[in-house]
């Protein structure tokens, strides 16, 4: 797996005299840093951006070997769990199976809500029309079978999904073969540019989905325990850089496109203003959490309770902390 060292990303000055600031008050207050190195998945989904865009400010939380390590989409939890990289940020879902399956990871922070856009063809105007149509998607079939179990459909039985990336579903919704696509950044500012379809659910906007983390941060379990200030400290930068991303969307992805992350700049911008990046003050990350790991339980997805998924996977006292430092 390649280990890709990034370029400095130069901040406006105002970011970097903020988070100078910041650093000049904890002084010596903060214990050293455990290690001055991490290392962060990398993977060409434009909806974490504030993973991409937070070099400088690590830098100011003092590390000094900062690396993004590439994975696949499909492989953000079990490569972390290996140990390929310390941080990765990956939909709370997705983690949460991950926690049911006996991974040791542990979630660490609420990072945004929203990203994903569910397109459907004219006629279909909600959820509940999709009952016997193709829908497709490449990674998010279990939040479709949990938005069809919420409107009381049963999603192994009234909807059939097409999720083989080798059938390419996204080009079979395009040609007019399924009824509806699932879709996650990029894929819905490709959408939207070419005129495919309408929205008929957007997690940004639409509840109950709006109303929580949709991509949260983890890192191994053994990591968070003997790394505590490395870990609150790339917290807080996270925190610092999803601000950023909100407060300055043509610079931050100015920075995706430069740094090898994503390709298309407007279709990242799209992404950053189109996303509550701001917001993550407002969420609470543990009932994120329960909420997901609730749906998935009733669908029969995972096996383990709500109770057992936030005891086993999640330390977000430093995220709580600084929810409190870093206030708006």
């Amino acid at each position: 797996m390649q280990i890709v060292q990034t370029r400095r990303y130069f901040l406006s000055e105002a970011a970097l005299a903020g988070a100078a600031m910041l650093a000049a008050r904890r002084g010596s207050a903060e214990p050293d840093l455990e290690t001055s190195s991490v290392r962060l998945a990398k993977t060409p989904v434009i909806c974490f951006a504030p993973q991409y865009v937070c070099e400088d400010l690590l830098r100011m939380e003092g590390f000094t070997d900062i690396r993004y390590v590439d994975t696949k989409p499909s492989d953000l939890g079990k490569d972390l769990a290996q140990g390929k990289y310390d941080f990765a940020s990956n939909v709370t879902a997705s983690y949460v199976i991950d926690v049911d399956s006996g991974l040791p990871i542990t979630l660490v922070a609420g990072i945004h809500a929203g990203c994903y856009e569910l397109f459907a063809s004219d006629g279909i105007r909600n959820i509940r029309d999709l009952k016997g149509k193709r829908v497709g998607t490449v990674v998010a079939t279990d939040l479709l079978e949990m938005m069809a179990a919420f409107v009381g459909l049963d999603p192994k039985k009234d909807l059939t999904i097409i999720n083989d990336p080798q059938a390419k579903p996204l080009d079979q919704f395009i040609q007019g073969k399924l009824d509806a696509y699932m879709a996650l950044p990029p894929e819905p500012q490709l959408l939207h540019a070419r005129g495919f379809g309408e929205v008929i659910v957007r997690t940004a906007t639409d509840r109950p989905w709006s109303q929580y983390f949709c991509c949260t941060l983890a890192a191994r379990r053994d990591y968070v325990a003997r790394n505590p200030v490395t870990t609150k400290r790339v917290i807080r930068a996270m925190l610092k850089a999803a601000d950023l991303c909100a407060s300055e969307p043509e610079r931050a992805a100015r920075r995706l496109v430069d740094g090898g992350f994503v390709d298309n700049y407007e279709y990242a911008l799209q992404t950053l203003n189109d996303n509550p990046y701001a917001h993550w003050r407002d969420y609470d990350a543990e009932d994120t959490v329960r909420f997901y790991a609730l749906r998935l339980h009733e669908v029969g997805v995972i096996k383990k309770s709500p109770q057992r998924i936030v005891a086993d996977g999640t330390d977000l006292d430093a995220f709580n902390e600084l929810k409190l430092e870093l206030k708006g």
